[in-house]
């Protein structure tokens, strides 16, 4: 009967040996290449100092180490610290368990799912705390893939030989090591981060199938960084793009987010378009701008992104609403267009325009709903520009989002989308005394609209008009 039972269990462990290499080819899973070419590059070979290191962030590094585990700055931090730049945050990894991190920390707190994290909280500043992940192959309960090879759920955890192979781009799998302040580097991170090459750590087509999203990062980075992207993983991008059909739209959205608000929107615009990913983040934007009249509305694209990439040059705030109501109007104007021919009136065809159009954008980015109603807000106030007499353009201008509204007839106004002189005479009304205001929207004067009425009312002040938006509501 002994006997039975282990023959038995030789079976089972050999059946299941057999099943997790036929899941580990069939979605490409490549092991590790071998381990032992790890180079550390020591204090004096680098140019990262503690002064540059959050307060904070020393204090979870030099704690870990005091409780005898292991523990290093990694990713993004460490390569713009070599690029001289100041890391938005610091990313920390060890060999302790989210449990054993939080047993160190009383102001720590466990989150995620996919893959267990430990946030350590300092005020307003969050240090995230992460677990060396285990090397592919050794794919158990805590390891999750669908049929097309995506990573799932991921709680497997190893040492950092395996960690730094479960890492996307060699130039953010560089370790900062607290005990010795040098830099660890195990997939020549450095030699890459001095020739400005973006690199996928292993093969670029299963490392994009585990998690399209790096598609999105490649692009990002590439433009952020300004690094080339290396041949064999700017090869695998083309063609690739319906993959990222299968992430949820709303972790789509926060990478749209990252995308777009940084800095860098109208050069990531047109690197996305140049791979074929644009068209699934906004697919009806796409396809609009196959049909254009003298440059319009990528113009309006152009514009709106540059316009962005300015405010945040400056140090001023952006706004997400914006640039989405940028992205999705020529759509709306193109579906309002039809229904008016159809017989619709302008304004309910341009509200279900609206409607439609962002309900079918909420499939691929999953807008929240206080950014989709201030879209809508945005489009509203477009034809209630138009009306020039009476008392309604003072009530509109109390309008809580005028200042957006008003942005956006600038940015049509200046790629050919809306009458310049609309724009320019809102410039002067809004800026007029409360008596110049009054005579300006006298009802017996001609409409601003007819020309001989405009230029009568810019002859009392000169004004230049700017047109580049506020991006803020």
């Amino acid at each position: 009967m002994i006997n039975i039972i282990r023959k038995i269990n030789i079976g089972v462990t050999l059946i299941l040996n057999l099943f997790k290499k036929i899941i580990q080819s069939a979605i490409g899973q490549i092991s590790p290449p071998e381990i032992g070419k790890v180079r550390v590059y020591a204090r004096s070979e680098h140019t990262i100092s503690r002064a540059q290191i959050s307060e904070n962030a020393l204090k979870v590094l030099y704690r870990l180490q005091k409780e005898g585990f292991d523990a290093y700055l990694v990713g993004g931090c460490v390569r713009d610290l070599l690029l001289g730049r100041e890391p938005k945050d610091f990313d920390v990894v060890t060999n302790a368990d989210p449990e054993q991190v939080r047993k160190v920390f009383r102001n720590c707190r466990i989150i995620g799912r996919r893959f267990r994290l430990a946030h350590v909280h300092f005020g307003r500043e969050v240090i995230e705390v992460a677990t060396f992940r285990g090397a592919g192959e050794s794919q158990n309960d805590g390891q999750v893939l669908n049929n097309e090879g995506r990573l799932l759920r991921d709680n497997v955890y190893g040492t950092i030989e395996e960690d730094v192979w479960r890492r996307d781009f060699t130039v953010n799998a560089l370790y900062y090591n607290i005990k010795d302040f040098s830099v660890v580097d195990y997939v020549r991170g450095m030699e890459d981060h001095r020739n400005a090459t973006l690199r996928l750590i292993g093969d670029p087509h299963t490392r994009f199938r585990e998690d399209p999203v790096r598609m999105l990062r490649a692009v990002r980075f590439s433009v952020k960084l300004g690094f080339k992207l290396e041949p064999d993983c700017e090869k695998a991008l083309h063609g690739a793009a319906e993959l990222l059909a299968s992430i949820p739209a709303a972790r789509l959205y926060d990478e749209v987010l990252k995308l777009f608000l940084y800095g860098y929107a109208l050069q990531t615009f047109e690197s996305l378009r140049h791979y074929g990913l644009f068209q699934i983040l906004f697919p009806d934007t796409e396809r609009s701008l196959a049909n254009e009249d003298n440059g319009f509305p990528r113009l309006l694209l152009i514009k709106a992104l540059e316009n962005s990439d300015n405010r945040i040059a400056d140090g001023k705030s952006v706004t997400a609403y914006f640039l989405f109501a940028a992205f999705l109007w020529e759509p709306v104007r193109l579906l309002a267009t039809q229904k008016m021919t159809e017989g619709q009136v302008e304004y309910m065809a341009y509200q279900d325009a609206a409607s439609e159009i962002i309900a079918r954008q909420l499939r691929y980015t999953a807008l929240p709903r206080h950014i989709s109603l201030a879209i809508r807000e945005v489009w509203s106030l477009q034809p209630k520009f138009n009306n020039c007499t009476g008392s309604k353009p003072s009530r509109l201008i109390l309008h809580p989002r005028f200042r957006a509204g008003y942005d956006f007839l600038l940015l049509r106004a200046a790629t050919g989308g809306a009458d310049p002189e609309l724009a320019q005479w809102w410039d002067i009304y809004q800026n007029a005394s409360e008596t110049e205001q009054r005579k300006m929207t006298q009802p017996s004067r001609k409409n601003p609209n007819s020309k001989s009425g405009r230029k009568r009312s810019y002859r009392k002040k000169s004004t230049t008009i700017s047109t580049g938006t506020e991006v803020q509501g």
